[in-house]
């Protein structure tokens, strides 16, 4: 049975698996961004979309949070700030800039998040990054490039900077963080250290969601931006995220980061599928590079 609990222990064990699920459904947020537009107010889908995870997970997943709470209580301040930090701020950063750059300069910029968790990793825990890996690296950056500039790797020469491209830059590297601060959490389940996170990212949004609607700029959502809203509570925040969680925890950071690449490429192809936006030779390549220097990174940069 594709459900049984040997399915599911095998799956909760492959960190490959995990992790490119994550990139999946994270691909799919780039599609569900864009629908919501007009739909449904960003803050207030910040702020809905924790909190229908944080209902699901209260009903859920409550005994693991009671057991890990002896061991997650002393660390509270630090949950707090890693919950409002890779749950909240990260995604207020993206949605908002997202308003003042172009496709180009978003998608360039967030593709550095791997290079960042890297060079952390390297400076905080001296972790061996071989030569293999970052030409793997190079590789998924590429193919982030090729999609970037609809396959005229020349654009770039015409890269110019604007504000909202340091908004980018301020959200990836929070996620990056984020990121790097997932390998010494606190000694607990994965389960219980993500359902204290996703409470903390719930009340850190709520200050957002209440400054639209004292501006005025919040409305209630269409037929259209519910169900936006349930796909980016479900898909992106529940189980990406935990995914995500333990996929860290299984490889580390810096490995696990490699695959972040994979949601422009993806989200292209979910583009093509549900928007109906064309699907260019160039979107092919860039899947392929980005595959391949993920592959090349974690098959023969982790044997040398």
């Amino acid at each position: 049975m594709p459900f049984s609990p040997t399915a599911l222990r095998r799956l909760y064990d492959n960190p490959w698996l995990l992790i490119t699920l994550t990139c999946i459904f994270w691909s799919g947020n780039v599609v569900a961004a864009r629908l919501a537009i007009g739909e449904i107010s960003p803050m207030f889908l910040v702020s809905a979309r924790w909190g229908i995870a944080s209902v699901v997970l209260l009903a859920l997943a409550r005994r693991p949070l009671m057991e890990d709470w002896p061991a997650l209580a002393p660390h509270w301040i630090r949950i707090g700030l890693m919950g409002s930090c890779g749950f909240t701020l990260f995604t207020v950063f993206f949605y908002v800039s997202a308003h003042h750059t172009t496709g180009v300069n978003l998608a360039i910029i967030q593709g550095v998040s791997p290079v960042l968790v890297l060079i952390g990793a390297w400076v905080t825990w001296r972790i061996d990054v071989t030569p293999v890996q970052v030409a793997g690296c190079a590789l998924t950056l590429i193919g982030v490039a090729l999609v970037a500039t609809h396959g005229d790797l020349l654009a770039l020469r015409a890269f110019s900077f604007r504000i909202g491209d340091l908004g980018v830059l301020a959200a990836s590297i929070i996620y990056s963080g984020y990121t790097l601060s997932l390998r010494n959490r606190p000694k607990s389940s994965a389960l219980g250290f993500f359902v204290a996170m996703t409470f903390a990212g719930l009340l850190s949004s709520l200050p957002f969601v209440a400054w639209e609607g004292l501006t005025g700029r919040i409305f209630w959502p269409s037929g259209l931006g519910w169900l936006v809203l349930l796909y980016t509570a479900i898909f992106p925040s529940l189980l990406a995220q935990f995914f995500f969680i333990r996929g860290v925890e299984l490889i580390g950071p810096g490995r696990a980061s490699l695959f972040y690449n994979m949601t422009p490429v993806i989200g292209a192809i979910f583009a093509a599928l549900v928007l109906h936006e064309a699907f260019e030779p160039y979107h092919a390549v860039a899947l392929v590079l980005v595959i391949g220097g993920v592959t090349i990174a974690e098959r023969l940069g982790r044997r040398r």
